[in-house]
């Protein structure tokens, strides 16, 4: 593996992550009746809207204290009592959840202290408000997505009778690998809280007339009730422990906890199943329980048979692919998999994150591949200035991961797979699945047309360049 070189730069040149509170936005959004209030200026909050909405392709809305430069200088305690109570007067929310920015941070503002006194000068019981430090320079959106999960589940998670349902705790994933999963989970006849939930707060169907706080959504109660849970299945290989919801109810109310990685690719979704099978059976005899889900049912091993078909159909083509593979950790790993198993070549390996789990995985998954020969790079904290300096005099010919990678189009010509967050120069990317295994099949054939439509587009000029330029050279 080739080392990444000392980044001596201050700035970030194209950032490959978004902002931390971003992240916690995505978060609150998969809870029944929330409403997020950011604590930092309008800007912040006007960027994350934008971004969400330009994604989803629905309104989003988020509430801002509007930190000025007074109360940057005196502190922001009444801008954001007036934002608490805007909101519960707008809005009617179940639950508020409060995020801070870089300047609410950098100023020490004490955002419990402020909250509980808002409660108790209204007199408001029965509603709870979440706060979250998520300033921009503490992490990437991905690390605001878990340490959010991981406090409303804190919060909310309280000491519950034992039952039959599973704890499905899931990394930021499109609309509609949510939906997938569900579907799955369903087909297993298994009984589950999912956690977050966005598919209906994020892509609703149509209807009229507008709602300000769209239904749907992991529901309060059976986020409290998930410290009784049979089991978690947490969909986060590359989270530190420290933002880990599955590992808290597992320390504070001894719920098993089964790690996994996203099921994207033919061996992930097979630990995917098999996992939820153990669990299914796991402590029913000493518990008294039934076990809740057994064999897979006939149309997900039809589905299987689909993409090891698929697999073998698109071998001889993608062995030519080199790629670079960026986005989130989880989804970094997922795609860098799917790679391997299907011949394409892993060059660049890039995250905004910062976490150092993703390069420990990565690496021993290249550890046991002894014959794969190929330089390749694993990029933590970086951005795409960097990735695109290592991208050079390397025959990459594929990018996969989210919009802002067009950099890479632009710039180097290298043609893009757009999968993750954002996705915001096309529409559709809350509809792109790529979970389970059709969704891997439906993934791997746009990685596989990408490489042939470039393959097909340059084949001419390139052979030209091999055979008749190179010999008057």
């Amino acid at each position: 593996m080739k080392k990444q070189a000392s980044n001596y730069r201050n700035v970030s040149e194209n950032p490959c992550n978004m902002c931390m509170p971003l992240g916690g936005i995505l978060a609150f959004k998969g809870i029944e009746g929330s409403m997020t209030v950011l604590h930092g200026s309008q800007g912040c909050a006007t960027y994350m809207r934008r971004t969400i909405s330009e994604h989803y392709e629905e309104p989003v809305d988020v509430a801002s204290s509007s930190l000025n430069e007074k109360g940057t200088v005196f502190g922001g305690e009444d801008n954001l009592k007036k934002a608490l109570e805007n909101v519960r007067l707008i809005y009617n929310p179940q639950i508020i959840g409060v995020l801070t920015t870089c300047l609410a941070e950098t100023i020490g503002e004490d955002i419990g202290r402020i909250t509980s006194r808002y409660l108790q000068g209204q007199e408001i019981t029965g509603l709870p408000i979440i706060n979250v430090p998520t300033p921009g320079y503490g992490g990437s959106h991905s690390e605001g997505y878990w340490l959010t999960v991981y406090r409303i589940v804190c919060f909310l998670a309280e000491k519950t009778a034992k039952h039959n349902k599973v704890n499905v705790i899931v990394p930021h994933i499109s609309t509609a690998d949510l939906r997938e999963i569900k579907r799955l989970l369903a087909a297993m006849g298994i009984d589950y809280t999912l956690l977050p939930d966005y598919t209906d707060t994020l892509d609703a169907p149509y209807s009229k007339p507008y709602q300000k706080s769209p239904a749907g959504g992991t529901k309060i109660e059976e986020i409290r009730k998930m410290s009784g849970a049979r089991a978690t299945l947490e969909m986060g290989i590359t989270i530190d422990d420290a933002q880990s919801a599955g590992k808290y109810l597992r320390d504070e109310f001894g719920v098993p906890l089964f790690r996994v990685p996203l099921p994207v690719g033919i061996e992930n979704t097979d630990l995917f199943f098999s996992t939820l099978k153990e669990i299914a059976n796991y402590g029913t005899e000493s518990a008294g329980m039934k076990s809740s889900g057994t064999d897979l049912p006939e149309e997900i091993k039809k589905a299987r048979g689909r993409l090891l078909d698929g697999m073998f159909d698109s071998h001889k083509h993608n062995f030519e692919g080199q790629a670079v593979i960026f986005g989130e950790p989880e989804q970094v790993y997922a795609v860098t998999k799917l790679c391997l198993e299907n011949g394409i070549k892993p060059a660049i390996m890039a995250t905004g994150s910062r976490t150092k789990k993703i390069e420990q995985i990565l690496q021993q998954e290249f550890d046991k591949l002894s014959d794969f020969d190929s330089e390749y790079s694993i990029l933590g904290d970086t951005d795409f200035s960097h990735i695109l300096e290592q991208c050079k005099n390397r025959k990459i010919n594929i990018a996969i991961g989210h919009s802002e990678g067009k950099i890479l189009t632009e710039r180097a010509e290298i043609p893009l797979v757009r999968f993750g967050f954002p996705v915001i120069d096309r529409v559709g990317g809350q509809r792109i699945l790529s979970v389970g295994y059709e969704g891997s099949l439906r993934f791997l054939d746009r990685i596989t047309n990408t490489l042939l439509e470039n393959k097909y587009k340059n084949y001419r000029a390139n052979m030209f360049a091999l055979f008749y330029e190179a010999k008057v050279r």
